[in-house]
Protein backbone atom coordinates (compact mmCIF):
# COMPACT_ATOMS: atom_id res chain seq x y z
CA UNK A 1 0.00 0.00 0.00
CA UNK A 2 1.59 3.49 -1.32
CA UNK A 3 1.22 6.34 0.99
CA UNK A 4 -0.40 9.44 -0.28
CA UNK A 5 2.29 12.06 -1.42
CA UNK A 6 5.07 9.35 -1.35
CA UNK A 7 7.23 9.96 -4.52
CA UNK A 8 6.17 5.74 -5.43
CA UNK A 9 2.43 7.14 -5.29
CA UNK A 10 2.94 10.36 -7.38
CA UNK A 11 5.19 7.94 -9.66
CA UNK A 12 2.22 5.35 -10.02
CA UNK A 13 -0.24 8.37 -10.55
CA UNK A 14 1.80 9.46 -13.60
CA UNK A 15 2.75 6.43 -14.97
CA UNK A 16 -1.23 5.53 -14.56
CA UNK A 17 -2.16 8.66 -16.28
CA UNK A 18 -0.15 8.02 -19.34
CA UNK A 19 -0.91 4.71 -20.08
CA UNK A 20 -4.83 6.12 -19.72
CA UNK A 21 -4.13 9.10 -22.47
CA UNK A 22 -2.09 6.32 -24.51
CA UNK A 23 -5.35 4.44 -24.06
CA UNK A 24 -7.75 6.84 -25.06
CA UNK A 25 -5.88 7.94 -28.26
CA UNK A 26 -6.35 4.57 -29.24
CA UNK A 27 -10.08 3.57 -28.81
CA UNK A 28 -12.53 4.68 -26.99
CA UNK A 29 -12.66 2.52 -23.45
CA UNK A 30 -16.00 1.33 -22.31
CA UNK A 31 -16.15 0.80 -18.60
CA UNK A 32 -17.56 -2.19 -17.32
CA UNK A 33 -17.07 -1.43 -13.74
CA UNK A 34 -19.97 0.54 -12.00
CA UNK A 35 -18.95 3.72 -9.88
CA UNK A 36 -21.45 3.72 -6.78
CA UNK A 37 -21.00 6.41 -4.35
CA UNK A 38 -23.77 7.13 -0.85
CA UNK A 39 -26.26 8.19 -3.52
CA UNK A 40 -26.93 5.54 -5.82
CA UNK A 41 -25.63 2.66 -3.53
CA UNK A 42 -29.07 1.85 -1.96
CA UNK A 43 -31.23 1.80 -4.96
CA UNK A 44 -28.34 -0.08 -7.31
CA UNK A 45 -27.94 -3.02 -5.33
CA UNK A 46 -31.69 -3.73 -4.10
CA UNK A 47 -32.12 -4.09 -7.82
CA UNK A 48 -29.94 -6.47 -8.48
CA UNK A 49 -30.02 -10.48 -7.53
CA UNK A 50 -25.89 -10.65 -6.86
CA UNK A 51 -23.43 -7.86 -7.58
CA UNK A 52 -20.10 -7.84 -6.39
CA UNK A 53 -18.53 -3.89 -4.79
CA UNK A 54 -15.25 -3.13 -4.24
CA UNK A 55 -14.73 -0.38 -1.79
CA UNK A 56 -11.42 1.14 -2.55
CA UNK A 57 -9.00 3.97 -1.57
CA UNK A 58 -7.39 6.38 -4.76
CA UNK A 59 -4.18 6.12 -3.32
CA UNK A 60 -4.05 2.38 -1.92
CA UNK A 61 -1.11 0.22 -4.54
CA UNK A 62 -3.45 -3.07 -4.02
CA UNK A 63 -6.25 -0.81 -5.00
CA UNK A 64 -4.46 0.18 -7.98
CA UNK A 65 -2.79 -3.11 -8.82
CA UNK A 66 -6.46 -4.56 -8.58
CA UNK A 67 -8.42 -2.38 -10.64
CA UNK A 68 -7.47 -3.33 -14.32
CA UNK A 69 -7.81 -7.06 -13.81
CA UNK A 70 -11.34 -6.16 -11.68
CA UNK A 71 -12.05 -3.91 -15.14
CA UNK A 72 -11.13 -7.31 -17.56
CA UNK A 73 -13.37 -9.49 -15.53
CA UNK A 74 -16.00 -7.27 -15.30
CA UNK A 75 -16.19 -7.40 -19.11
CA UNK A 76 -15.83 -10.50 -19.31
CA UNK A 77 -18.88 -10.86 -17.12
CA UNK A 78 -20.85 -8.93 -18.72
CA UNK A 79 -21.38 -11.49 -21.35
CA UNK A 80 -22.11 -14.12 -18.84
CA UNK A 81 -26.22 -15.31 -19.07
CA UNK A 82 -27.52 -13.98 -16.88
CA UNK A 83 -24.50 -10.87 -16.60
CA UNK A 84 -23.06 -10.36 -13.17
CA UNK A 85 -22.21 -7.03 -12.42
CA UNK A 86 -19.50 -5.69 -11.02
CA UNK A 87 -19.12 -2.26 -9.46
CA UNK A 88 -17.32 -0.20 -6.88
CA UNK A 89 -17.15 2.55 -4.16
CA UNK A 90 -14.66 4.95 -3.12
CA UNK A 91 -14.80 4.70 0.41
CA UNK A 92 -12.00 7.23 1.03
CA UNK A 93 -13.89 9.94 -0.12
CA UNK A 94 -15.82 11.84 2.71
CA UNK A 95 -19.43 11.50 1.51
CA UNK A 96 -19.02 7.78 1.48
CA UNK A 97 -17.18 7.02 4.69
CA UNK A 98 -20.65 6.14 6.07
CA UNK A 99 -21.31 3.59 3.95
CA UNK A 100 -18.09 2.21 4.10
CA UNK A 101 -18.30 2.70 8.28
CA UNK A 102 -21.78 0.40 7.81
CA UNK A 103 -20.50 -2.17 5.75
CA UNK A 104 -17.60 -2.51 8.01
CA UNK A 105 -14.82 -1.65 6.42
CA UNK A 106 -11.36 -1.49 7.53
CA UNK A 107 -8.71 -1.93 4.92
CA UNK A 108 -8.50 -1.70 0.95
CA UNK A 109 -9.75 -2.88 -1.18
CA UNK A 110 -12.38 -5.03 0.19
CA UNK A 111 -14.67 -7.02 -2.05
CA UNK A 112 -18.23 -7.96 -1.12
CA UNK A 113 -21.12 -9.80 -2.50
CA UNK A 114 -24.62 -8.79 -2.30
CA UNK A 115 -27.36 -11.00 -3.24
CA UNK A 116 -31.45 -10.90 -2.83
CA UNK A 117 -31.21 -6.92 -3.36
CA UNK A 118 -28.28 -6.29 -0.63
CA UNK A 119 -30.08 -8.91 2.03
CA UNK A 120 -27.49 -11.00 1.75
CA UNK A 121 -23.82 -10.21 2.57
CA UNK A 122 -20.68 -11.97 2.17
CA UNK A 123 -17.02 -11.36 1.90
CA UNK A 124 -15.31 -12.31 -1.70
CA UNK A 125 -12.79 -14.86 -0.96
CA UNK A 126 -11.27 -15.24 -4.44
CA UNK A 127 -8.78 -14.64 -6.82
CA UNK A 128 -7.16 -11.03 -7.47
CA UNK A 129 -6.64 -11.50 -11.12
CA UNK A 130 -9.32 -11.42 -13.82
CA UNK A 131 -9.35 -15.06 -14.67
CA UNK A 132 -9.38 -15.91 -11.28
CA UNK A 133 -12.39 -13.69 -10.31
CA UNK A 134 -14.25 -15.04 -13.21
CA UNK A 135 -13.98 -18.79 -12.58
CA UNK A 136 -15.22 -17.87 -8.86
CA UNK A 137 -17.54 -15.85 -9.31
CA UNK A 138 -19.55 -17.47 -11.93
CA UNK A 139 -19.30 -20.54 -8.71
CA UNK A 140 -20.47 -17.94 -6.83
CA UNK A 141 -23.52 -16.93 -8.71
CA UNK A 142 -25.00 -20.48 -9.63
CA UNK A 143 -26.28 -23.28 -7.18
CA UNK A 144 -24.51 -22.77 -3.86
CA UNK A 145 -24.91 -27.23 -4.07
CA UNK A 146 -23.82 -29.30 -7.12
CA UNK A 147 -25.67 -31.96 -8.35
CA UNK A 148 -23.26 -34.78 -8.16
CA UNK A 149 -24.78 -37.68 -11.08
CA UNK A 150 -21.66 -39.35 -11.91
CA UNK A 151 -17.95 -40.15 -10.82
CA UNK A 152 -16.57 -37.25 -13.05
CA UNK A 153 -18.71 -34.87 -11.38
CA UNK A 154 -17.62 -35.82 -7.89
CA UNK A 155 -13.85 -36.10 -8.87
CA UNK A 156 -14.17 -32.69 -10.49
CA UNK A 157 -15.88 -31.48 -7.20
CA UNK A 158 -13.78 -33.27 -4.63
CA UNK A 159 -10.27 -32.32 -4.97
CA UNK A 160 -7.03 -33.40 -2.64
CA UNK A 161 -6.58 -30.02 -1.69
CA UNK A 162 -9.68 -28.49 -1.04
CA UNK A 163 -12.92 -28.87 1.39
CA UNK A 164 -16.25 -30.25 -0.06
CA UNK A 165 -19.04 -30.72 1.72
CA UNK A 166 -21.63 -33.08 0.46
CA UNK A 167 -24.98 -34.58 0.98
CA UNK A 168 -26.18 -38.01 0.51
CA UNK A 169 -29.97 -38.09 0.03
CA UNK A 170 -32.73 -40.44 -0.40
CA UNK A 171 -34.36 -37.88 -2.35
CA UNK A 172 -33.88 -33.92 -3.42
CA UNK A 173 -36.53 -32.80 -0.74
CA UNK A 174 -37.88 -33.05 2.75
CA UNK A 175 -36.27 -31.21 6.11
CA UNK A 176 -32.89 -32.43 5.84
CA UNK A 177 -32.37 -31.22 2.36
CA UNK A 178 -33.60 -28.01 2.69
CA UNK A 179 -31.39 -27.25 5.93
CA UNK A 180 -28.20 -28.27 3.78
CA UNK A 181 -29.32 -26.36 1.30
CA UNK A 182 -29.97 -23.51 3.28
CA UNK A 183 -26.37 -24.06 5.23
CA UNK A 184 -24.41 -24.19 1.63
CA UNK A 185 -26.32 -21.01 0.70
CA UNK A 186 -24.57 -19.21 4.14
CA UNK A 187 -21.30 -20.72 4.22
CA UNK A 188 -20.41 -20.85 -0.16
CA UNK A 189 -17.98 -18.32 0.25
CA UNK A 190 -16.14 -20.49 2.47
CA UNK A 191 -16.39 -24.21 1.14
CA UNK A 192 -17.30 -26.20 -2.00
CA UNK A 193 -20.99 -28.09 -1.78
CA UNK A 194 -22.26 -31.00 -3.44
CA UNK A 195 -25.46 -33.03 -3.22
CA UNK A 196 -26.17 -36.33 -4.59
CA UNK A 197 -28.52 -39.68 -4.55
CA UNK A 198 -25.61 -42.22 -4.70
CA UNK A 199 -22.89 -42.43 -2.35
CA UNK A 200 -21.09 -44.96 -4.70
CA UNK A 201 -20.48 -42.03 -7.02
CA UNK A 202 -18.19 -40.59 -3.61
CA UNK A 203 -14.35 -41.09 -3.72
CA UNK A 204 -13.84 -42.43 0.14
CA UNK A 205 -16.92 -43.70 2.96
CA UNK A 206 -19.28 -46.20 2.89
CA UNK A 207 -21.08 -46.45 0.01
CA UNK A 208 -24.07 -48.42 0.62
CA UNK A 209 -25.64 -45.68 2.83
CA UNK A 210 -28.87 -43.77 1.58
CA UNK A 211 -28.81 -41.05 3.69
CA UNK A 212 -29.28 -38.51 5.07
CA UNK A 213 -25.79 -37.83 5.78
CA UNK A 214 -23.62 -35.39 5.23
CA UNK A 215 -19.80 -36.10 4.31
CA UNK A 216 -17.59 -33.81 4.94
CA UNK A 217 -14.04 -34.37 2.17
CA UNK A 218 -10.87 -33.23 3.84
CA UNK A 219 -7.01 -33.17 2.79
CA UNK A 220 -5.99 -34.14 6.58
CA UNK A 221 -6.64 -36.39 9.14
CA UNK A 222 -9.27 -38.92 8.18
CA UNK A 223 -9.70 -37.55 4.74
CA UNK A 224 -13.43 -37.52 5.57
CA UNK A 225 -15.61 -37.46 8.19
CA UNK A 226 -19.73 -38.09 8.15
CA UNK A 227 -22.72 -36.23 10.42
CA UNK A 228 -26.29 -36.74 10.63
CA UNK A 229 -27.45 -34.18 12.68
CA UNK A 230 -29.43 -32.42 10.26
CA UNK A 231 -30.16 -28.89 12.33
CA UNK A 232 -28.51 -25.87 10.81
CA UNK A 233 -26.37 -24.96 13.60
CA UNK A 234 -25.15 -28.12 14.26
CA UNK A 235 -24.36 -28.69 10.75
CA UNK A 236 -22.56 -25.10 10.60
CA UNK A 237 -20.77 -25.84 13.77
CA UNK A 238 -19.96 -29.50 12.11
CA UNK A 239 -18.46 -28.08 8.79
CA UNK A 240 -16.34 -25.22 11.00
CA UNK A 241 -15.06 -27.82 13.52
CA UNK A 242 -13.92 -30.70 11.01
CA UNK A 243 -12.23 -28.24 8.47
CA UNK A 244 -9.39 -27.27 11.37
CA UNK A 245 -6.78 -29.81 11.14
CA UNK A 246 -5.80 -31.78 14.47
CA UNK A 247 -2.71 -29.87 13.83
CA UNK A 248 -2.15 -26.90 11.53
CA UNK A 249 0.82 -27.05 9.28
CA UNK A 250 2.03 -23.48 8.88
CA UNK A 251 4.72 -23.29 6.13
CA UNK A 252 5.58 -21.79 2.34
CA UNK A 253 2.71 -24.10 0.99
CA UNK A 254 -0.03 -21.97 -0.18
CA UNK A 255 -2.51 -24.11 0.07
CA UNK A 256 -2.27 -24.50 3.97
CA UNK A 257 -3.09 -20.82 4.32
CA UNK A 258 -6.78 -21.07 4.66
CA UNK A 259 -6.43 -23.24 7.54
CA UNK A 260 -3.61 -20.89 8.92
CA UNK A 261 -5.98 -17.69 8.81
CA UNK A 262 -8.86 -20.09 10.38
CA UNK A 263 -6.33 -21.34 12.92
CA UNK A 264 -5.38 -17.46 14.03
CA UNK A 265 -9.50 -16.63 13.76
CA UNK A 266 -10.57 -19.44 16.27
CA UNK A 267 -11.52 -18.33 19.62
CA UNK A 268 -9.33 -21.23 21.52
CA UNK A 269 -6.51 -20.93 23.19
CA UNK A 270 -3.37 -20.99 20.35
CA UNK A 271 -0.67 -23.45 20.97
CA UNK A 272 2.32 -22.98 18.55
CA UNK A 273 5.20 -24.82 17.66
CA UNK A 274 7.74 -23.29 15.81
CA UNK A 275 11.12 -25.75 14.72
CA UNK A 276 13.14 -26.20 11.99
CA UNK A 277 11.56 -28.74 9.56
CA UNK A 278 14.81 -30.26 8.09
CA UNK A 279 16.24 -30.77 11.99
CA UNK A 280 17.16 -34.25 12.77
CA UNK A 281 14.96 -34.33 15.35
CA UNK A 282 11.63 -33.11 13.47
CA UNK A 283 10.24 -35.93 13.26
CA UNK A 284 10.31 -37.32 16.68
CA UNK A 285 9.32 -33.93 17.82
CA UNK A 286 5.97 -33.56 15.08
CA UNK A 287 4.87 -37.17 16.26
CA UNK A 288 4.75 -36.18 20.22
CA UNK A 289 3.51 -32.97 19.19
CA UNK A 290 0.69 -34.75 16.98
CA UNK A 291 -0.16 -37.18 20.37
CA UNK A 292 -0.59 -34.24 22.22
CA UNK A 293 -2.89 -32.24 20.15
CA UNK A 294 -5.39 -35.45 19.94
CA UNK A 295 -5.31 -35.84 23.75
CA UNK A 296 -6.24 -32.37 24.37
CA UNK A 297 -8.66 -31.89 21.23
CA UNK A 298 -11.91 -30.40 22.07
CA UNK A 299 -10.83 -28.85 25.26
CA UNK A 300 -10.37 -25.09 24.05
CA UNK A 301 -6.97 -25.72 22.37
CA UNK A 302 -6.19 -25.14 18.92
CA UNK A 303 -2.75 -26.76 17.67
CA UNK A 304 -0.13 -25.18 14.89
CA UNK A 305 3.36 -26.17 13.66
CA UNK A 306 5.55 -23.87 12.00
CA UNK A 307 8.09 -24.17 10.14
CA UNK A 308 10.94 -21.13 11.22
CA UNK A 309 11.59 -20.47 7.58
CA UNK A 310 8.26 -19.21 7.07
CA UNK A 311 7.26 -18.15 10.72
CA UNK A 312 9.65 -15.09 10.69
CA UNK A 313 6.37 -12.54 10.85
CA UNK A 314 4.93 -14.63 14.18
CA UNK A 315 8.40 -14.48 15.68
CA UNK A 316 8.63 -10.75 15.56
CA UNK A 317 5.26 -10.52 16.93
CA UNK A 318 5.35 -12.78 19.69
CA UNK A 319 9.42 -11.44 20.45
CA UNK A 320 10.71 -14.82 19.53
CA UNK A 321 14.71 -15.24 19.03
CA UNK A 322 15.52 -18.21 16.23
CA UNK A 323 17.85 -19.12 19.18
CA UNK A 324 15.35 -20.50 21.23
CA UNK A 325 14.43 -23.44 18.33
CA UNK A 326 12.39 -25.96 19.01
CA UNK A 327 9.35 -24.02 20.80
CA UNK A 328 6.27 -23.86 21.96
CA UNK A 329 4.13 -20.81 22.70
CA UNK A 330 0.57 -20.50 23.96
CA UNK A 331 -1.47 -17.35 23.34
CA UNK A 332 -4.94 -17.81 25.63
CA UNK A 333 -8.30 -17.22 24.23
CA UNK A 334 -8.14 -13.09 24.87
CA UNK A 335 -4.78 -12.85 24.04
CA UNK A 336 -3.47 -11.35 27.12
CA UNK A 337 -0.87 -14.25 28.41
CA UNK A 338 1.22 -16.05 26.38
CA UNK A 339 3.46 -19.31 27.87
CA UNK A 340 6.80 -20.44 26.22
CA UNK A 341 8.86 -23.15 26.12
CA UNK A 342 12.19 -22.58 24.58
CA UNK A 343 14.65 -25.39 23.52
CA UNK A 344 12.74 -28.04 24.10
CA UNK A 345 13.02 -31.70 23.31
CA UNK A 346 10.78 -34.69 22.35
CA UNK A 347 10.20 -35.70 25.90
CA UNK A 348 9.62 -31.88 26.93
CA UNK A 349 5.99 -31.46 25.20
CA UNK A 350 3.75 -33.48 27.23
CA UNK A 351 4.68 -33.10 30.33
CA UNK A 352 4.90 -29.28 29.57
CA UNK A 353 1.59 -29.12 28.14
CA UNK A 354 -0.14 -30.77 31.38
CA UNK A 355 1.78 -28.52 33.78
CA UNK A 356 0.64 -25.69 31.36
CA UNK A 357 -3.41 -26.95 31.72
CA UNK A 358 -2.58 -27.30 35.37
CA UNK A 359 -1.67 -23.76 35.96
CA UNK A 360 1.61 -24.38 36.73
CA UNK A 361 3.36 -22.22 34.27
CA UNK A 362 4.34 -18.78 34.84
CA UNK A 363 2.96 -16.30 31.58
CA UNK A 364 5.60 -15.01 29.46
CA UNK A 365 5.98 -11.65 28.69
CA UNK A 366 7.90 -10.34 25.78
CA UNK A 367 10.16 -7.84 26.21
CA UNK A 368 13.27 -5.69 24.43
CA UNK A 369 16.44 -5.88 26.42
CA UNK A 370 17.03 -3.76 29.17
CA UNK A 371 19.49 -0.89 27.75
CA UNK A 372 22.71 -0.78 29.47
CA UNK A 373 22.79 3.03 28.87
CA UNK A 374 19.43 4.90 29.83
CA UNK A 375 21.18 8.47 30.48
CA UNK A 376 18.70 10.51 27.67
CA UNK A 377 16.15 13.00 29.50
CA UNK A 378 13.38 10.60 28.58
CA UNK A 379 13.84 7.23 29.87
CA UNK A 380 13.43 3.91 27.81
CA UNK A 381 11.09 1.41 29.80
CA UNK A 382 10.66 -2.09 28.27
CA UNK A 383 8.73 -4.63 29.62
CA UNK A 384 10.83 -6.23 32.01
CA UNK A 385 11.54 -2.88 33.86
CA UNK A 386 8.29 -1.38 33.38
CA UNK A 387 7.30 -2.60 37.23
CA UNK A 388 10.51 -1.47 38.91
CA UNK A 389 10.60 2.39 36.61
CA UNK A 390 7.01 3.20 36.94
CA UNK A 391 5.01 0.86 39.31
CA UNK A 392 7.73 0.18 42.39
CA UNK A 393 9.85 3.55 42.38
CA UNK A 394 7.57 5.61 44.20
CA UNK A 395 7.64 8.56 41.68
CA UNK A 396 5.87 10.42 39.28
CA UNK A 397 6.10 8.93 35.64
CA UNK A 398 4.58 10.05 32.49
CA UNK A 399 5.02 7.41 30.03
CA UNK A 400 4.57 7.66 26.30
CA UNK A 401 3.52 4.15 24.47
CA UNK A 402 4.40 4.91 20.99
CA UNK A 403 5.12 2.76 17.43
CA UNK A 404 8.93 3.34 16.08
CA UNK A 405 7.26 4.24 12.67
CA UNK A 406 4.22 6.62 13.92
CA UNK A 407 4.64 9.97 12.69
CA UNK A 408 2.63 11.68 15.35
CA UNK A 409 5.45 9.93 17.58
CA UNK A 410 8.43 11.01 15.85
CA UNK A 411 6.83 14.40 16.29
CA UNK A 412 6.14 14.37 19.80
CA UNK A 413 9.85 12.82 20.58
CA UNK A 414 11.28 16.36 20.68
CA UNK A 415 8.73 17.98 22.72
CA UNK A 416 8.91 14.73 25.21
CA UNK A 417 12.65 15.65 25.26
CA UNK A 418 11.83 19.16 26.57
CA UNK A 419 9.55 18.44 28.99
CA UNK A 420 12.33 16.06 30.51
CA UNK A 421 15.32 18.35 30.36
CA UNK A 422 12.81 20.85 32.38
CA UNK A 423 12.30 18.22 35.32
CA UNK A 424 16.16 17.09 35.39
CA UNK A 425 16.34 18.64 38.75
CA UNK A 426 13.48 17.12 40.02
CA UNK A 427 14.28 13.29 41.12
CA UNK A 428 10.58 12.75 42.04
CA UNK A 429 9.58 13.41 37.75
CA UNK A 430 10.54 10.30 35.45
CA UNK A 431 9.67 11.15 31.77
CA UNK A 432 9.96 7.65 29.73
CA UNK A 433 8.88 5.95 26.69
CA UNK A 434 8.07 2.43 26.05
CA UNK A 435 8.13 0.46 22.23
CA UNK A 436 4.76 -1.17 22.02
CA UNK A 437 5.61 -3.09 19.50
CA UNK A 438 8.28 -4.83 20.38
CA UNK A 439 7.02 -5.20 24.10
CA UNK A 440 4.07 -6.38 25.38
CA UNK A 441 1.87 -4.16 27.12
CA UNK A 442 -0.31 -5.09 30.56
CA UNK A 443 -3.92 -4.13 28.65
CA UNK A 444 -5.31 -4.83 32.23
CA UNK A 445 -3.82 -1.42 33.49
CA UNK A 446 -2.85 0.66 29.89
CA UNK A 447 -5.36 0.99 26.70
CA UNK A 448 -3.19 1.52 23.73
CA UNK A 449 -5.14 1.46 20.89
CA UNK A 450 -3.08 3.98 18.88
CA UNK A 451 -0.24 6.08 19.34
CA UNK A 452 1.01 7.86 20.71
CA UNK A 453 -0.80 7.00 23.89
CA UNK A 454 0.47 8.92 27.01
CA UNK A 455 -0.35 8.02 30.25
CA UNK A 456 0.40 9.50 33.70
CA UNK A 457 0.82 7.40 37.03
CA UNK A 458 1.30 9.47 40.19
CA UNK A 459 3.54 8.22 42.97
CA UNK A 460 0.69 7.40 45.12
CA UNK A 461 -0.62 5.18 42.41
CA UNK A 462 -3.29 7.27 40.47
CA UNK A 463 -3.00 6.73 36.55
CA UNK A 464 -4.44 9.23 34.01
CA UNK A 465 -4.31 9.18 30.32
CA UNK A 466 -3.25 12.68 28.89
CA UNK A 467 -5.52 13.66 26.50
CA UNK A 468 -4.29 17.34 26.08
CA UNK A 469 -2.28 19.41 23.27
CA UNK A 470 0.96 18.00 22.51
CA UNK A 471 3.21 20.86 23.80
CA UNK A 472 5.80 21.24 26.24
CA UNK A 473 3.40 24.01 28.77
CA UNK A 474 0.21 21.80 28.68
CA UNK A 475 2.09 18.58 29.08
CA UNK A 476 4.28 20.20 32.01
CA UNK A 477 0.72 21.80 33.27
CA UNK A 478 -0.70 17.99 33.50
CA UNK A 479 1.99 16.62 35.35
CA UNK A 480 1.72 19.50 38.00
CA UNK A 481 -2.06 19.51 38.02
CA UNK A 482 -2.04 15.34 38.54
CA UNK A 483 1.52 14.71 40.75
CA UNK A 484 1.27 13.42 43.87
CA UNK A 485 0.10 16.10 46.22
CA UNK A 486 2.68 15.06 48.77
CA UNK A 487 5.97 14.75 46.61
CA UNK A 488 4.83 18.25 45.19
CA UNK A 489 4.96 19.61 48.87
CA UNK A 490 7.93 18.09 49.56
CA UNK A 491 9.56 19.52 46.20
CA UNK A 492 8.37 23.11 46.89
CA UNK A 493 9.52 23.09 50.81
CA UNK A 494 13.16 21.62 48.94
CA UNK A 495 13.46 25.03 46.48
CA UNK A 496 12.09 26.73 49.56
CA UNK A 497 14.70 25.95 51.21
CA UNK A 498 17.30 26.73 48.63
CA UNK A 499 16.11 30.34 48.51
CA UNK A 500 16.60 30.24 52.14
CA UNK A 501 20.35 30.18 51.30
CA UNK A 502 20.66 32.10 48.35
CA UNK A 503 19.20 34.83 50.51
CA UNK A 504 21.36 34.19 53.47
Amino acid sequence: MLPRGSSWYLFALVALSAWAVSSADDTELKEFVLTLDHSNFSDIVGKHDFIVVEFYAPWCGHCMQLAPEYEKAASILSKHDPPIVLAKVDANDEANRDLASEHDISGFPTLKIFRKGGKSVQEYKGPREAEGIVSYLKKQNGPASAVIKSADDARSLIEEKSIVVVGIFPKFSGEEYENFTALADKLRSDYEFGHTLDAKLLPRGESSITGPLVRLFKPFDELFVDFKDFHVDALEKFVEGSSVPVVTIFNNDPTNHPFVIKFFNSANAKAMLFMNFTNEVAETIKSRYRDVAEQFKGEGISFLLGDLEASQGAFQYFGLKEDQVPLIIIQSNDGQQKFLKANLEPDHITPWFKEYKAGKVLPFRKSEPVPKDNSEPVKVVVADTLQDTVFNSGKNVLLEFYAPWCGHCKNLAPILDEVAVSYENDADIVIAKFDATANDVPTETFEVQGFPTVYFRSAGGKIVQYEGDRTKEDIIDFIEKNRDKATASSVSQEVSEEEKKDEL
